[in-house]
């Protein structure tokens, strides 16, 4: 897939894309919770409708990874809108279990490919930290909104559903400043080349899997959570779900802020550790404050740990094959957490799931800092040269993609200087291959 798309605007319609792709996951505790409210199902049931709608996402984006250059930016982003909105609307439109079930995969599969085609591209913008940063933004404030609005419409499965569907054809008419599929290929043909950092990206893709799953497992059940052990009501536990996207805008942003002034390392480790207590905390709460301040400071400092690891895999790969992959490992994550949330929460209870996933968390962070701090790939000027021990170090700072195929790539080897021969004659200032006279032709 095109990672670099150069049509004006283009960077508007991937935002977009991503806020509309990634909304399902973020809205998944009241999704799970009106299914389960709405059509009589178990906890556990409805947990396993929502994993079932963000196993299709999974699938698409790895789909896409290896595929996704021939299909083209432009028509693989409206077939996943529209899948979406067909998938989500129909689910929305009936009552029978078996379609409801039917239209989340098929509007799961619609968010899986418009994540895919938007973290392509971002991995090719020249700052895809900055580009991540802002399809955060951008779908924290969406969904903020809808946990506002919510509440006060009808009950049942469908509102959410419907908002989703909505988003998508909202969405659909900024996909024309995306590349079309002629010149994907085309620059895809240009760029091509075996995947770099494949043991790094390797180990990252499975940290970021048990990463998504720690936090999707709980943020799955922390309506449930709300609404049960703390004795909540539904306007309420939409109300701390709101002020905790809230907060996640300004950690977001903070972390815009903040930019590459501490690495990645920093970031990614201690944040992990920070939403590991956040975990404990928001699972054990028993009132409004404590689940409050878990649920706030937990989203708080989730986004940005996000931002981070999403730049972190554009930065392995500056035509986005790692982005996708990635991405796509963590929503197979977010699609087996709230299963394993519900599973968790009815065999050892909110505590003992809490605990779990704590440990869990403090195990991935050690794996996901140490390719933060030895593997990520660092842009550098064309015309850059080997350095320490000769490894290749030549890359134009963005993607290959989006440059002509003379200059220089990551792990392309440098071409040798050619010697200029010198004619017989009249005696001329030799020059070097940079075209300067030698000091010893002068004068």
């Amino acid at each position: 897939m095109s990672s670099r798309p150069r049509v004006p605007g283009a960077l508007v319609a991937l935002v977009s894309l991503f806020t509309a792709g990634y909304l399902a996951p973020y809205l998944l505790p009241t999704v799970v919770g009106r299914l389960s409210a709405g059509l009589g199902l178990t906890p556990a049931q409805a947990g396993l409708v929502g994993s079932v709608l963000l196993l299709g996402s999974s699938s698409a984006g790895f789909t896409l990874a290896a595929r996704g250059e021939r299909v083209g930016p432009r028509r693989a982003a409206r077939a996943g809108l529209l899948a979406m909105a067909v998938g989500y609307g129909s689910a929305a439109a009936t009552g029978i279990v078996p379609l409801v079930v039917a239209g989340a995969v098929l509007g799961g599969l619609g968010s899986g490919t418009a994540t895919a085609v938007a973290a392509a591209g971002i991995a090719g913008q020249k700052d895809p930290h900055r580009a991540s940063i802002l399809g955060l933004l951008s779908v924290s404030a969406a969904a903020g909104a809808l946990y506002l609005t919510l509440p006060h419409l009808a009950g049942g499965h469908a509102p959410p559903l419907l908002a989703i569907a909505c988003a998508a054809a909202l969405v659909w008419p900024l996909t024309g400043r995306l590349p079309d599929a002629t010149r994907a290929v085309r620059e895809a043909t240009a760029a091509t080349g075996p995947l770099p950092h494949r043991r790094a990206g390797a180990v990252l893709a499975g940290g970021i899997l048990c990463w998504s799953l720690a936090q999707n497992a709980l943020w799955g059940v922390s309506g449930r959570i709300g609404l049960t052990q703390a004795g909540l009501s539904e306007v309420t536990v939409g109300a701390v779900f709101a002020a905790a996207l809230g907060a996640g805008l300004v950690g977001v942003t903070a972390a815009g802020a903040l930019g590459s002034r501490l690495g990645r390392a920093v970031p990614i480790g201690v944040g992990t550790v920070l939403i590991a207590g956040c975990v404990l905390l928001s699972s054990a709460a028993g009132d409004l404050l404590s689940f409050a301040t878990g649920e706030i400071l937990w989203n708080a400092v989730y986004p940005v740990v996000l931002s981070y690891l999403l730049g972190l895999a554009a930065s392995l790969d500056p035509r986005g094959r790692w982005a996708v992959l990635v991405g796509s490992a963590s929503s197979l994550g977010v699609a087996c957490g709230p299963l394993a949330g519900s599973l968790l929460s009815e065999s050892a209870g909110y505590t003992g799931m809490g605990l779990t996933l704590c440990t869990l968390l403090l195990l991935v962070a050690a794996p996901m800092t140490a390719v933060a701090r030895h593997a990520s790939g660092r842009p550098l000027v064309p015309g850059s040269v080997r350095r320490r021990g000769g490894a290749p170090a030549a890359i134009l700072g963005g993607t290959a993609a989006a440059t002509p195929p003379t200059v220089p790539q990551m792990g392309a080897p440098e071409q040798e200087v050619a010697p200029v021969p010198v004619t017989a004659g009249r005696r001329r200032p030799a020059k070097s291959s940079y075209g300067l006279a030698r000091p010893s032709d002068r004068g």
